[in-house]
């Protein structure tokens, strides 16, 4: 599922200067190739955001509703695992009534495995997958479905290709540097826990954010007023720990009640921070839910609040409305956390608060 329907997966990306005016030729110029001049390797190119095959890209496909909407394609020949596997030992066995051996040498069964690929290969349709991205011109952000390191990869090295820059991914350092001029450099590690130093701590501002977020949305019951109005934020399971250093360095909690766990609140007091929670941004009677990976500020399938059958077209700028509200209150939460942060004198006091909270949680078994 994409921006069109479903749920999302994605995350944000800064253009350093922008979308060039001639961003739509750029794109043209670097559209997929022909699926016909597909070869034994993987072919990568841009098309239409309407489908993988639409090579065609014009001021006409290439907006919907004023946002720029393209997909990064990518088209490869593969084999079934279980077809390899079989074609390879229909020629090992073949040899080896031929040789009346017992076994096969190793680097005769990787030539035929190596015979098998250039045989079969040729011969299997191709396999069309695809990163889909909306660029939001008003708020000069670029929406990706890359939430791996590998799809961020794939994605800034096409956009440098074709437009010479590459995008910067909106992390909790990133943002923090963009909305509020504060360098993480100047962030000193911290403890949430009043059993480690906060020397020890790790310096991870998204796990510092998240874990804050847990505490905002216990102690202070979650509400922030905003210019869109008042938000509220809770935590689901499952829970992702992980803290730096010698011994256990990670640690999930999924079955049950985890936030209420006896493993959890263990897992604060020894020093760990979560790195990925189940969000819920509740905003009136309209609801988002997703999993929110705190190191890339990834957002992994997104729900969005229920609405009306609607045409293709209005659903789409209704799911960007959606989206742009989220983006909009879950920001909202980082810029009260940053403020806090960044105060040396608030977060003394704040700080003493956390560690209140952790201690005196109530574990269930």
């Amino acid at each position: 599922m994409g921006f069109e329907s479903g749920s999302l997966s994605f995350r944000m990306f800064y253009m350093p200067h922008g979308m060039p005016e001639d961003s739509v030729k750029r794109f043209s110029r670097h559209a997929a190739p022909p699926l016909d001049h597909l070869g034994r390797e993987a072919v990568r190119g841009w098309v239409s955001g309407r489908h993988l095959l639409d090579r065609e890209i014009d001021d006409d496909n290439a907006f919907l509703c004023g946002y720029l909407r393209l997909t990064l394609m990518k088209a490869e020949r593969k084999i079934p695992d279980a077809l390899l596997r079989a074609e390879c030992q229909i020629q090992e066995l073949s040899e080896l009534r031929d040789q009346g051996g017992s076994g096969l040498r190793r680097d005769r069964r990787l030539a035929i495995r190596k015979e098998v690929l250039e045989r079969l290969l040729p011969q299997m349709p191709p396999t069309l997958t695809g990163i889909s991205m909306v660029y939001d011109g008003n708020a000069e952000l670029l929406l990706a479905g890359a939430v791996t390191d590998k799809q961020t990869e794939s994605l800034s090295n096409a956009l440098r290709e074709t437009l010479g820059e590459a995008p910067i991914p909106l992390t909790a350092a990133t943002a923090a540097l963009k909305r509020k001029k504060v360098n993480v450099r100047d962030l000193d590690p911290v403890s949430f826990t009043p059993e480690l130093e906060d020397e020890l701590a790790g310096d991870h501002l998204g796990q510092d954010f998240l874990t804050w977020l847990w505490f905002y949305s216990e102690a202070s019951g979650g509400l922030l007023d905003t210019d869109r109005g008042t938000f509220a934020v809770v935590l689901q399971g499952p829970l992702t720990f992980v803290m730096e250093g010698e011994g256990a360095h990670e640690a999930l909690l999924r079955k049950g009640q985890p936030l209420v766990s006896n493993e959890a609140k263990a897992a604060l007091l020894g020093g760990k921070k979560l790195a990925a929670a189940r969000i819920i941004l509740a905003r009136g009677n309209e609801q988002w839910e997703t999993m929110l990976d705190a190191d890339r500020f990834a957002f992994r399938g997104l729900k969005f609040p229920k609405g009306q059958p609607l045409d293709p077209v209005s659903r789409f700028q209704e799911r960007m409305n959606g989206v742009e509200t989220f983006r909009e209150g879950f920001l909202a939460l980082f810029d009260r956390f940053l403020d806090d942060r960044a105060d040396p004198a608030a977060w003394k006091s704040i700080r003493k608060d956390i560690h209140g909270w952790v201690t005196g949680r109530t574990a269930k078994r």
